[in-house]
């Protein structure tokens, strides 16, 4: 018998973590951690989960993705603080420059292919190894390479308009 409890107690903040950086919204958040569960639930009764961390980290990011698709698709615009910009900005205009970069870099994850959006949502804005995200994500190392490479790819195209002061912005 699965101790539910003692997995959401274990893994909720690395799930929590994952859907809140993604959504940057407290009430979406809250649905889509509870989606991940769900799901994870919902796929533990039909086979056996071995690495539950991997699992859920997978599961929470392609939720959040949905999620931000379906936000996006909807165009229900929304004026989301961000909670990236944590005062290293020297100016306010650096402040909404940021703010308004992450507000692109997130709807640029949801035009992209959903596994090059998870596999850079992993590496990049989790901060997983390559080995712990293409484990969670169910592809070998070299695999994840190529959807990094992809993902970058995308992202760079689709940011490739944000620009604020005339200078070339770092790749992501």
């Amino acid at each position: 018998m699965t101790d539910w409890n003692s997995i959401i107690r274990q893994h909720g903040p690395i799930v929590w973590r994952i859907v809140y950086r993604l959504l940057n919204h407290d009430a979406d958040a809250r649905d889509c951690f509870q989606q991940s569960f769900l799901a994870a639930f919902e796929w533990h009764q039909k086979a056996p989960i071995s690495d539950w961390p991997a699992a859920l980290q997978r599961l929470a990011t392609l939720r959040s993705l949905d999620m931000l698709r379906t936000r996006y698709r909807w165009r229900r615009a929304e004026a989301l603080p961000d909670d990236c910009v944590d005062g290293r900005f020297a100016t306010p205009m650096d402040v909404v420059e940021n703010n308004e970069f992450a507000h692109r870099l997130r709807q640029a994850l949801t035009e992209i292919p959903p596994l090059h959006a998870a596999s850079f949502t992993l590496v990049q804005l989790e901060g997983l190894s390559y080995a712990e995200a293409a484990k969670s994500l169910d592809v070998t190392v070299v695999n994840l390479g190529v959807l990094l490479h992809r993902a970058r790819q995308d992202l760079k195209a689709k940011l490739a308009a944000f620009d604020p002061q005339g200078e070339k912005r770092g790749t992501p």
